[in-house]
């Protein structure tokens, strides 16, 4: 038995260090309670600058082109339909013709319905338009994908106001009467 150990109790125990093993021991505890500090420290840094930063590779964090952003939202909200249609109506002359287009306008597209609604500028247009009808569909839903517009519904011209008084005659709906 060793002196220090007079009960006998520590047999196979390491003795505490004690000298330079203790001064060790204590730089290497006071080093982690540093290193753990400013790690704390750091990520304080980096919430206030807006997170960690991007290294030398592309990641997910780097910006992206406003191209790639407005694709993803749309596909995200699932606004593809609706953002393609607005794009054909953007491109009607290209679609129809000049001619047609010079006379012809969509209006608005019911996303529920898949209807499509085109004003024309006259009663001669219309009825153009309405034999046109089937073929536009046939194209447009080849653009934008099979079934997004199922029908195209033709409205004529809107006249003015009604005015009521005594040069009109009775049950007269004034330029309208002549569209059907």
């Amino acid at each position: 038995m060793s002196e220090r150990d007079t009960t006998g109790s520590g047999a196979g125990k390491a003795p505490e260090p004690s000298g330079v093993d203790l001064a060790r021991v204590a730089l290497r505890a006071a080093r982690e309670a540093a290193r753990a500090r400013g790690d704390a420290a750091q990520q304080r840094k980096q919430a206030r600058r807006g997170g960690l930063r991007s290294g030398a590779r592309a990641d997910r964090r780097d910006p992206m082109a406003l191209g790639s952003a407005i694709s993803r939202l749309l596909t995200e909200r699932g606004w593809e339909a609706p953002a393609a249609v607005g794009g054909v109506m953007g491109r009607w002359p290209e679609i129809v013709g000049e001619d047609v287009a010079k006379h012809c306008e969509p209006e608005r597209y019911d996303e529920g319905e898949r209807v499509l609604v085109v004003r024309c500028d006259s009663t001669a247009w219309a009825t153009n338009l309405r034999l046109l009808a089937p073929t536009l569909v046939a194209r447009l839903n080849e653009d934008l994908g099979h079934g997004t517009v199922r029908l195209i519904k033709v409205v004529g011209p809107g006249g003015p106001a009604r005015r009521f008084g005594p040069l009109r005659a009775p049950g007269s709906v004034g330029p309208g009467d002549t569209y059907g």
